[in-house]
């Protein structure tokens, strides 16, 4: 297998520092243009069965309405694909001319079809040409190449039919779809992901069709980051055009989890200007994808204008692959410790014992005792208002150094200090110190706590270019060789609940799938006056979106993880429905991957990480998986979760709910 990166500084983006987007080839599909100097696209996917003409058009008019720019529809076989002509036709005669993206999996007679009637077509190189069998082969290069030529015989076709009708074309690889050949020979990574997609790009190019849009989707945030990069260095050294890139984060889940999934892999490639076309997958209805896509997209509106950031000469860390910043271990920051959670609570006067809930912790008045749920913050920042009564072990307290210096318990409270004051203090805790510092300050910093082994840094930013700036500092401290821990601190202005899971998730997530940071904190400082209650409800959003972020970034693992695919017209049975059934039995279940898909097509190969699988396999009927093997088959879905349960409680990953 050829090495994943020929140096530390290969080139996967214009510039790490000034934001810059990637230039591309323009892709046209219908009246949309994808690339160029053309704005990022929004898309979704249609989840009513292709064969209802009118209920796939009703809502095709509900995601257009929501901001969606193009449309992909399932088209499983030849009587779908065929089908797409009367949806189509329904919506130019109502007004709406959306161009269409058919998606096809395992079927090149549909993909032929389709081809004639929509403006895009969709194939997945892992199945387009091959039956996955799960095999190992080992291949020799003549019998590779022969390979190749069955795939390319078979491709011809469509890439003719394309060609003739001026139909655009997606290769989307999906991590958990390679094929047998490409997991032989390249296994299950990042560079077989690009591998997959280049055998069939080579063949576009050598019939000269250039119209072509690539996809590196994972439900795994950092192999997702880590192909797109890969790929787009792959297609800088091989001499390809430079096709635009769709961005996705498959399988991404619902709600909160869902968006900030989505976040972590899809904004932290925009922050590095990749990407200009963004599906949004979560387990809701497509209208709520658009929107989630556009507050994505439009960070990045006036992004260029951002204040200046020292350029990285030489980039210490490699971007193919995930490696850990070493840093020494602090109290328990750094070395083998998790990242840390520290939750902002410095806006609540005299807080209560009951109000610690918003962090995770719960009070028992009538038992005298403390719970923590798995989102149970691991410090508190109070500031300036300490905390009035004892704290649970497992929590502790960081105050601003004025306070602490008058605090009757300087042991178990912790001490927060600026630049000067750190530089002027006399007196510092003996274990564990906080300094909070700006981007900008990071190299008079380096010096001022070089060889303390007590100094946990706070690095935040007021750069609107927030993730690199930050990340700009992390590279200041690994050429200057200091190991200290750091936290990373972002705060925002008033906004709404999707704003902060998404910012959040991009501008510390960003960091997390590079292996930089040893905690998140999200701060109440931008924020402007509210009630106390309303104060509290931000507090608890903050707490719940870090350990979210963190879990994205698969950095740490606080709760049961639902690998769901967003449904579409294969789908066997109601997903929303279903996922909700099944979180709510199982949501206890800390760390575990539950992958629920809604067909065979989504099953097991896209539940690559999952360790535990719900699959449709047919009307009313359920396959239950652990890893990739199936382990019942044909179950009814009456009882198909109870069996799901049975599975995990045989493998000994199951334990009972806790009421708190």
């Amino acid at each position: 297998m050829e090495p994943l990166i020929k140096s530390l500084d290969s080139h996967y983006c214009d510039s790490l520092t000034q934001y810059s987007r990637r230039k591309t080839i323009p892709v046209k599909v219908g009246d949309v243009i994808i690339g160029g100097d053309n704005p990022i696209v929004v898309q979704s996917m249609t989840t009513v069965d292709t064969m209802d003409t009118f209920g796939s058009v009703e809502q095709c008019i509900r995601m257009i309405d929501s901001g969606c720019e193009l449309i992909r529809i399932t088209a499983p076989s030849i009587k779908e694909a065929e089908n797409l002509r009367n949806i189509k036709a329904e919506l130019r005669k109502r007004g709406y001319h959306t161009p269409l993206v058919a998606d096809i999996h395992f079927t090149p007679n549909a993909a032929e079809l389709a081809a004639r009637i929509v403006e895009k077509v969709r194939i997945n190189p892992g199945n387009y040409a091959d039956k996955k069998k799960f095999e190992v082969i080992d291949y020799t290069d003549a019998s590779y190449a022969e390979e190749l030529d069955r795939i390319r015989d078979r491709f011809l076709p469509l890439l003719k039919i394309c060609k003739e009708n001026g139909t655009a074309m997606r290769i989307g690889t999906n991590h958990g779809s390679l094929s047998d050949r490409i997991m032989s020979r390249y296994g299950d990574t990042p560079l077989g992901m690009v591998e997959s997609a280049l055998e069939f790009l080579r063949i576009c190019e050598d019939e000269k069709f250039f119209d072509v849009v690539i996809s590196m989707k994972s439900s795994n945030t950092q192999v997702m980051v880590q192909a797109y990069r890969l790929l787009v260095q792959k297609l800088n050294e091989g001499g390809f055009k430079p096709y635009p890139l769709h961005l996705g984060v498959t399988e991404a889940g619902e709600a909160e989890d869902g968006r900030i999934k989505s976040a972590v892999g899809i904004g932290t490639l925009l922050e590095d200007g990749l990407g200009d076309t963004v599906r949004v997958s979560l387990t809701e209805d497509p209208e709520f994808e658009a929107p989630v896509a556009k507050a994505l997209i439009d960070r990045y509106a006036t992004r260029a204008e951002h204040a200046s950031i020292p350029e990285i000469n030489h980039y210490p860390i490699t971007p193919f692959e995930y490696t850990k910043r070493q840093v020494s271990e602090i109290y328990n920051f750094g070395g083998h410790n998790v990242p840390r959670v520290i939750a902002d609570i410095s806006k609540v006067e005299k807080i209560t014992d009951r109000e610690m809930k918003a962090v995770g912790h719960f009070y028992l008045p009538e038992l005298d005792k403390w719970k923590m749920n798995d989102l149970g913050s691991d410090f508190v920042y109070s500031g300036s208002n300490p905390i009035p009564f004892m704290l649970p072990n497992g929590m502790k307290e960081i105050q601003d150094v004025s306070v602490w210096e008058k605090a009757p318990d300087q042991i178990n409270k912790f001490p927060l200090f600026n630049i000067n004051q750190y530089r002027e203090a006399s007196r510092f805790h003996s274990e564990l110190n906080f300094l909070e510092i700006e981007d900008t300050e990071i190299v008079q910093v380096i010096p001022a706590v070089a060889g303390r082994k007590d100094t946990i840094l706070i690095l935040k930013t007021s750069n609107s270019h927030s993730m690199p700036a930050l990340r700009r500092a992390f590279v200041s401290l690994l050429e200057a060789k200091c190991d200290l821990p750091v936290v990373v601190k972002v705060s925002y202005s008033d906004q709404t609940a999707d704003m902060t899971m998404l910012y959040s998730a991009t501008d510390v997530g960003g960091l997390l799938v590079d292996g930089l940071g040893d905690g998140i904190m999200i701060s109440l400082e931008k924020e402007g006056d509210h009630t106390r209650q309303e104060v509290l409800e931000q507090i608890k959003l903050h707490n719940s979106v870090s350990f979210g972020v963190l879990q994205a970034a698969r950095t740490r693992m606080s709760k049961t993880e639902y690998i769901s695919c967003p449904s579409c017209g294969r789908t066997l049975f109601d997903l929303q429905e279903t996922t909700a059934m099944i979180r709510k039995r199982t949501d206890h279940l800390k760390g575990v991957k539950i992958g629920i898909m809604g067909c065979i097509v989504n099953g097991p190969g896209e539940m690559a990480d999952a360790d535990y699988g719900y699959v449709g396999s047919g009307k009313g009927k359920i396959t239950l998986y652990k890893g990739k093997e199936v382990v019942k088959k044909s179950v009814p879905s009456e009882k198909a979760v109870d069996e799901l349960i049975n599975i995990i409680r045989e493998d000994g990953m199951w334990n009972e709910p806790e009421t708190i």
